[in-house]
């Protein structure tokens, strides 16, 4: 149904921003209306919201573009929220189109009613769509459909219909014909069984009841393939939970072992109440010919065609919604570690450690350019310690290095006390990060690598690339396939084609909320720019090297393939620094310039006050303090700026915003004021030194001290929008804002940690790395990421780690235990006595070491009764063998020293956050879970355990 808007009735300020007889109309020919109103619901904005972006996605609109510069088309919806409107459609649309065919082919079966019709239209799932059409889709050939083709089907009636007085047997007879195969009784019975029992299986509704039943009342079980087998999934040998508890990320641990053939996973259904269920459908008549005979079939069509089916539609949903909670993880996490602020003006020492091929060195001034690289040996086996250091030194004193990028990856524990002690040596301060270099060797190795340094080994490269990422993490990360970066749980494991997609979204989002330097951006980085494609991006660089920088956005137009709808969606997002127009450095888009140009000459401003207010903001950046461990800039001298401007509150505020300028203009409205015509001392001179900081003047200023009938007002003359008006002041305040200012800057370190110098009670400072559903991994400087636990991260309740904490978050950590042997940390964002966690700590230690001598007890106990089952079975008679009464008599007594053993641990929780509990036999009652939580009543063989992911799976 089509659907017509006219725009100007909610949107008049828009509509006047592209001229008074523009008219625009929101046109939906091919959008359900059940579709807009199912998203506005699952997103919970206005109906004209969703028609909106609907209408602007489909006019080849880009989600950032939308986002920053259709805010009043949307109703200021963000990128996230179009992201997921966008995906919401696709899958809609899909529907509907199933849907379609689905009608289409019933009506030319000819099968049709008006009541199968209107369950089809109703239907809300791709599942019941597909349950609906299953009676009509065509089938391979099937037991049941060998029967029709038999002839067997007036049999199946008679059963159905039970109201026979004959046997069954006796009606059987009548159908039995050797030419078609019906050569017995027998035979005719049972086909017509199987036509019942497919029948029984083709029914939408039975399969609606059965799959709500199983996933309200069922259980998620699984068992090892080989209980003798060592694996990180024994905490999953003998585990059970109600289906609708199941947590997302214990679904993907499950399937990860089942696919690695350690678990046998599987789904108990509720069957008694799924048979009674089928029986009450079925038996509408008790009678002794045909009761009996339905009750067999009921079972037949629910063990052997719906219960592997149902299983499968369930655990395929399970693992769906767990994939994509996944991937909603890995999205924010991704999103923090791309907008990790840069590391500005400083020249970066790149080191990627290695053991026998020696340690690679790359010098990276503050542009980003390789100055110099070097390979030394400081490492097994050759341990050129001394000679490794004076290469350093010398580096260091001839490039004036200020900070040390160190891969985290191998020998980097043995490259950091390098560091450290050449740290120590050194006249002028130099410090050291840890970066994480997943992706790196991936990137170095990359055909992209090689055409960016051709004259560097893979080594060299890899050692540039670590450089650059504390440099400027966003750029270089963006070479780098997203997946490869690792900050995810299991992203090997899920759907790779939507894994993909949504951080492609991702990085997109990062790219264009920073914006790219047209004149250095790299070709990788101008891909994810709104409307540009990688044919384009590098048609852009090779334009940029036969024609030299840009000095316009205008000449993005003569760039090969890049026409008016690209330029609309991209020009906004390129800087050009030092250009022929200020603007273009701004996030200003050129369809508002006009507008812009106007604002300015009523605020009495010129391009020289923009470029002066953008040298000072840039001027800002490179005083910033490089990271947490340097000292604060020096604050300026406060300086004064006088604006000619009839409004003087307006200009006050602008003053503000061109912090730290030079300009001294008459007020002509203040002449009059107390300092005899120099300007009046209230609303047209202001505060500027502060204003140059960060905080001094934050953006709102200008936009704030306008009254909202003035922005109205103003809106109206310029012919733009109240909120293209706002971000407009705002990008005339402070110029070249970097979204990522306010992002948490990376800890700089010059001592370094052993795993061994940690003791319970420790509180330290922590960088996250990773937030998975069951916590976070926190980097802590000792090469082992620990474990902060989700009760652990708050005292507030908490659903997901992610309401509390991101990736790139600087935290105050305290240790709560330390396993060196299997590389565990313990860590709680809930600081403590020290003297308390280091006594609950001990207490732990004690569990665990009960704990492990329950699990050998029980092993010794399992050996000791399949030794004596054998020897019984050798001694037993040929024709029953069984187990003799000493053996069974000594398998109860290993058993009960296991349990006796198991019980000091079974209250105590593991360091991780796993109950040590969950280590006892099978046959043991279930305690707390891995997860804080309390397990279900329902579970009276098996513990409940969590499996343990490391920060970067």
């Amino acid at each position: 149904m089509a659907v017509y808007k006219k725009f100007s009735e909610n949107f008049g300020a828009f509509n006047r921003g592209f001229g008074e007889s523009h008219e625009y109309f929101i046109v939906f020919c091919e959008v359900g209306m059940d579709i807009v109103l199912k998203i506005k619901e699952e997103l919970k904005v206005e109906k004209w919201q969703v028609e909106a972006a609907i209408k602007l996605i489909d006019e080849g609109n880009t989600i950032p573009f939308i986002s920053r510069y259709r805010k009043e088309v949307t109703g200021s919806l963000n990128d996230e929220q179009l992201r997921n409107l966008d995906e919401r459609l696709k899958y809609l649309r899909g529907l509907e189109e199933r849907r379609e065919l689905v009608l289409a082919s019933i009506e030319e079966q000819g099968k049709m009613t008006d009541e199968l019709r209107a369950k089809i239209v109703a239907a809300e799932t791709m599942v019941a769509i597909e349950d609906l059409y299953l009676p009509y889709r065509p089938k391979r050939k099937t037991r049941a459909s060998v029967a029709r083709e038999k002839g067997l089907e007036g049999l199946s009636d008679i059963i159905l219909a039970q109201e026979t007085n004959r046997t069954l047997e006796e009606e059987a007879e009548s159908f039995v014909d050797a030419e078609k195969g019906v050569e017995t009784v027998g035979d005719a019975i049972q086909g017509a069984m199987d036509i019942i029992a497919e029948d029984v299986s083709d029914n939408a509704d039975y399969r609606t009841y059965i799959r709500e039943a199983t996933m309200e009342h069922g259980l998620l079980t699984s068992k090892a393939k080989d209980e003798k087998a060592e694996s990180v999934y024994e905490m999953y040998y003998g585990y059970e939970e109600p289906i609708s508890k199941v947590l997302g990320h214990r679904i993907l641990a499950l399937n990860r072992g089942e696919a690695e053939k350690f678990l046998v996973v599987k789904i108990e259904a509720p069957e008694e109440q799924i048979l009674r269920f089928l029986e009450t459908k079925l038996i509408k008549n008790e009678n002794p010919a045909t009761t009996d005979v339905l009750k067999e079939i009921a079972q037949d069509a629910y063990e052997r065609l719906i219960a592997p089916a149902i299983e499968r539609d369930i655990r395929n949903e399970l693992t769906e919604k767990a994939e994509d909670g996944a991937i909603t993880v890995f999205g924010k996490n991704l999103t923090q570690l791309l907008m990790a602020p840069p590391i500005v003006g400083k020249t970066v020492l790149g080191w990627d450690p290695a053991f026998r091929t020696g340690c690679k060195l790359a010098i990276v001034d503050a542009t980003g350019k390789v100055l110099d690289t070097k390979v030394i040996y400081p490492t097994a086996p050759q341990n050129k310690v001394e000679e490794a250091k004076a290469e350093l030194k010398k580096l260091i004193d001839k490039y004036d290095v200020d900070l040390i990028s160190v891969g985290n990856g191998t020998a980097s524990r043995e490259s950091e006390q390098v560091i450290v002690e050449l740290i120590k040596e050194l006249s002028k301060p130099v410090q050291y990060v840890i970066v994480n270099e997943a992706g790196a060797s991936v990137y170095s190795a990359s055909k992209l690598a090689t055409e960016e340094f051709p004259q560097f080994d893979v080594g060299q490269r890899s050692a540039a690339s670590i450089a650059r990422r504390l440099q400027d993490p966003l750029a270089e990360l963006v070479k780098i396939d997203p997946k490869s970066i690792g900050v995810g749980q299991y992203q090997h494991d899920m759907n790779q084609k939507k894994l993909g997609e949504t951080l492609e979204g991702v990085v997109e989002d990062c790219v264009n909320k920073v914006g790219v330097d047209l004149n250095t951006a790299s070709a990788p980085l101008l891909q994810y720019i709104s409307g540009i494609s990688k044919v384009i991006a590098k048609n852009i660089v090779d334009y940029r090297e036969e024609n030299g920088k840009f000095k316009n956005r205008g000449e993005l137009l003569n760039v090969p393939k890049l026409g008016p709808k690209a330029y609309e969606q991209c020009a906004g997002f390129l800087r050009i620094a030092d250009g022929d127009n200020p603007l273009d450095a701004t996030s200003v888009h050129p369809e508002s310039y006009d507008a812009t140009l106007k604002l300015m000459d009523k605020l009495g401003i010129t391009f020289d006050d923009v470029r002066a207010a953008q040298k000072n903001a840039a001027k800002a950046v490179l005083e910033k303090p490089a990271a947490r461990a340097e000292k604060p800039a020096p604050k300026k001298k406060p300086k004064q700026v006088v604006i000619r401007n009839t409004n003087t509150a307006m200009g006050a505020a602008l003053a503000a915003a061109l912090a730290g300028s030079d300009l001294a203009v008459v007020d002509d409205d203040s002449k009059a004021g107390a300092n005899g015509g120099k300007g009046g001392a209230k609303s047209g001179v202001a505060d500027t030194g502060a204003a140059s900081g960060a905080a001094g003047a934050s953006a709102a200023s200008l936009s704030h001290k306008i009254t909202e009938n003035e922005k109205k007002k103003l809106s109206e003359e310029l012919g733009i929008g109240e909120i293209t008006l706002t971000d407009i002041l705002s990008e005339l305040e402070k110029p070249s804002r970097d979204p990522r200012e306010n992002m948490p800057a990376p800890i700089l370190r010059s001592d370094v940690l052993d795993m061994k110098d940690l003791k319970p009670g420790m509180v330290l400072k922590g960088t996250v790395r990773n937030v998975i559903d069951f916590g976070c991994f926190v980097d802590i400087g000792v090469h082992q990421d620990g474990l902060v636990h989700i009760s652990h991260i708050t005292d507030r309740y908490i659903k997901h780690p992610l309401e509390a904490v991101s990736v790139g978050d600087i935290v105050d950590v305290q240790v709560l235990d330390v396993e060196v042997d299997k590389k565990r940390i313990s860590l709680t964002m809930k600081i403590g006595d020290p003297t308390r966690v280091a006594a609950e700590a001990e207490a732990k230690r004690a569990a665990r070491g009960a704990a492990e001598a329950a699990r050998s007890a029980e092993r010794k106990a399992r050996e000791e009764e399949a030794k004596a089952a054998k020897k019984a079975a050798r001694a037993a008679s040929p024709v029953k063998r069984t187990v003799t009464k000493s053996a069974s008599s000594a398998a109860s007594s290993a058993k009960t020293a296991t349990k006796s053993a198991s019980s000091p641990a079974s209250a105590t929780k593991s360091t991780t956050g796993t109950a040590t509990g969950a280590a006892k036999p099978a046959s043991s009652t279930a305690t707390a879970t891995a997860d804080g939580a309390a397990p279900a009543k329902k579970f009276k063989k098996k513990g409940i355990v969590i499996f343990k992911g490391n920060a970067n799976d």
